[in-house]
């Protein structure tokens, strides 16, 4: 692969790190510290919704960002030809 294609790739390559990165940080310190008390006026299955994010969602929607960073990296792989 080229110098230009490399560049290419690595540009989108950070742009899907960044986006999702974002949405973890959103979801971790947002969901879970700074908007708790927005969130704790919703319930599901009898607990707080700021309480949740801050003990399990975070964690959950870090798993889910893992799998969708795999589909889309190897989505990325495929265009580039640089898949195994």
């Amino acid at each position: 692969m080229d110098k230009a294609l490399r560049k290419k790739y690595w540009n989108k390559n950070l742009k899907y790190l960044s986006i999702l990165l974002s949405i973890w940080f959103l979801v971790s310190y947002g969901f879970g510290i700074l908007f708790v008390d927005q969130l704790n006026t919703i319930r599901i299955c009898g607990f707080k919704l700021g309480f949740w994010f801050a003990q399990q969602g975070s964690i959950y929607v870090f798993v889910l960002l893992i799998f969708i960073y795999v589909l889309l990296m190897n989505r990325l792989d495929k265009k580039f030809k640089v898949n195994e």
